[in-house]
């Protein structure tokens, strides 16, 4: 294509690599032709993974793909039932599940799959002794700690979905996904002790007036007296008997609710059934190179779709998950994953450049990493080679899919070369195409089916928010939205340039403009305003900029401190206000919609 510049790979796989890998072990020496069979031969791809995965089904399908009603409402493993939990935990009870650090300098404690498994297993028969039973959802908002994988697991156990809630959020937002998901209770913890300072969260969550709450303490004891009807953790799991069985159900139950935000609106509540953690396990098989007695660290939050990604993607791999309580801005963390031995380190760009900037890694060892992974929001060269010597110059692979996904649609290998910030592959699975290119740049879309994939929301029409006014694909297919912008580099690669919506990715967690105004609005002497996320020069993670109408004269420095504290005290901490554009009105169109990619151009000259 014209005026294409084939990337120079950083990192390419030595024939020992390519063998001792994962995919070298099956896909016959031919990555690409193996990847293309995934696509066009689906029922013997999938069939095939769920076999490598162990995964334990209790009845068999009658078919694996049907597709009768068109690849829209494609269904798959058609009659199968099984509980997912139980292929993560019904595995050898002698081997490591999980490392965690308490606090930074302390010991690193371990769990055997056996003990994890136990403590899950508590969790649901205290539920089932409450009351709560399959179908239920059941809300869990604290930090990714050992407590939060087994509450995880025990309410997966029990046939219960669980509602994935941030620990960062405001009070209103812990409120909406409580209301969503109709959730009849909420695991949560006292407060979250990060980078030495206390912050309330048991208290957010009482504001957000959450039904019953489970609280766990942050330290030796509880740090506050509890509502009426609230229980402390240890005398809630200590009420029953651990289950014993695990509930049985179709292979498209609910087991999860998490949260993506739309245009307008509430956010999508995405419903995860028992095919999305196959999905998420077979990535991290085939994509992350995961393998029997790995050890996998990834800051993150079972707010967001990378923490249940995490504990699928080290179980069903047998492999082991590393969790660490404190910052991940610090260099106790860095410590974390050297002690810990950490073979395969997910990231966020931003927290690499935090890392860059402040030196705080130097001198570690990471020579255990055998390759990463980074996600949530676009990199910059320069950055993830600084993080590549790191450990010896390993492998980056970049990651981009979504909640409604369960995974990624493109990413890489380590079975090809790879170049810094840059894609090599559509995911396993998975095709691509590009829409409305200009100058090798394009609105991405995914060609169904695909594995793992939604097919429903819980508060919103489906087919309108992902199928509906898409174009037909180059051989007529269906194709379904998805929304962020990808260039074709050449040679295989793709490079992300975030969002052609108005939702938006700040420090790895998606938005939307509209949340982001209603916070701004609020603020006096503000008539109107428009939120963009902008791409600083030379790529990187997104910056936010809100562009402001006043009914008063407001400094803008004074505007954008008030800005910040609005979205603080109602949406997330984590976003942050990079710059304020004062303007005298907004564009429209001919309906009065506001034009943001018109600002988005007007800011980038």
């Amino acid at each position: 294509m014209k005026g294409m510049s084939i990337p120079k790979p950083a990192w390419v796989p030595s024939d020992h690599e390519i063998a001792a890998s994962n995919l070298g072990k099956v896909m016959g020496g031919d990555y690409r032709a193996f990847h293309r069979r995934s696509v066009v031969e689906p029922e013997a791809h999938w069939g095939e993974m769920i076999e490598r995965l162990g995964i334990v089904v209790r009845r068999p399908a009658d078919r694996v793909l049907d597709t009768e009603k068109g690849a829209e409402h494609a269904r798959w493993f058609v009659g199968m039932r099984l509980n997912i939990a139980e292929s993560a935990l019904g595995r050898s009870g002698d081997r490591l599940a999980v490392l965690f650090q308490r606090h930074e300098g302390g010991a690193i404690e371990r769990r055997t799959l056996a003990e994890l498994r136990h403590d899950a297993a508590r969790v649901a028969g205290a539920l089932a002794q409450a009351g709560f039973s399959a179908g239920d959802a059941i809300a869990i908002a604290m930090p990714m700690t050992y407590e939060s994988v087994a509450i995880y697991l025990g309410i997966v156990m029990l046939g219960a979905a669980v509602v994935g809630i941030a620990d960062s959020f405001a009070a209103p937002e812990i409120a909406t996904r409580i209301r969503i998901a109709n959730a009849k209770a909420i695991f949560t913890q006292d407060v979250i002790v990060r980078g030495g300072k206390t912050l309330p969260l048991y208290a957010r969550v009482i504001e957000a007036g959450a039904p019953r709450s489970i609280v766990i303490p942050a330290g030796a004891e509880l740090a506050l007296e509890l509502r009426d009807g609230d229980s402390a953790w240890a005398s809630f799991v200590s009420s029953a008997a651990p289950a014993t069985e695990f509930h049985i159900d179709d292979v498209e139950a609910t087991t999860n609710i998490l949260f993506s935000s739309g245009t307008t609106g509430d956010p999508k509540a995405i419903p995860w059934t028992q095919l999305t953690p196959i999905k998420a396990a077979a990535d991290a098989w085939g994509h992350h190179d995961i393998r029997p007695g790995d050890v996998v660290a990834w800051p993150t939050n079972l707010g967001w779709m990378m923490g249940p990604w995490l504990i699928y993607a080290s179980l069903l791999n047998n492999a082991a998950m590393a969790l660490y309580y404190g910052s991940p801005l610090e260099r106790g963390f860095g410590a974390f994953v050297q002690d810990a031995r950490v073979t395969m380190l997910g990231v966020v760009p931003s927290l690499v450049k935090a890392w860059r900037s402040s030196g705080c890694l130097d001198g570690l060892d990471w020579s255990a990493i055998r390759c990463f992974s980074s996600t949530g929001e676009a990199s910059t060269p320069d950055e993830m080679l600084w993080l590549m010597a790191c450990a010896g110059n390993k492998p980056i692979i970049e990651y981009c899919g979504g909640t409604e996904i369960g995974g990624g649609y493109i990413t890489g290998t380590v079975v090809q070369p790879q170049a810094p910030s840059t894609f090599s592959t559509p995911a396993l699975g998975c095709d691509i195409v590009l829409i409305d290119v200009e100058e090798n740049k394009g609105e991405l879309a995914l060609l169904p089916p695909m594995l793992g994939s939604s097919n429903r929301l819980l508060n919103g029409d489906h087919h309108g928010v992902y199928f509906e006014g898409m174009p037909a694909g180059p051989q007529g297919q269906v194709l379904r939205r998805h929304g962020d912008e990808m260039e074709h580099l050449g040679g295989g690669y793709y490079r992300a340039h975030g969002r052609v919506d108005d939702t938006m990715n700040l420090g790895g967690i998606k938005t939307s403009s509209a949340e982001i105004e209603r916070a701004c609005n609020s603020v006096d002497g503000v008539l109107e305003t428009a939120a963009i996320a902008v791409e600083p020069p030379g790529g990187g993670p997104s910056q936010l900029v809100v562009y402001a109408v006043l009914t008063q004269r407001i400094p803008p420095e004074t505007l954008r401190s008030a800005f910040q504290k609005a979205i603080v005290q109602s949406l997330n901490p984590l976003f942050k206000v990079h710059d304020v554009v004062i303007i005298d009105a907004l564009p429209r169109t001919a309906s009065n919609k506001v034009m943001r990619r018109v600002l988005r151009k007007q800011y980038s000259r």
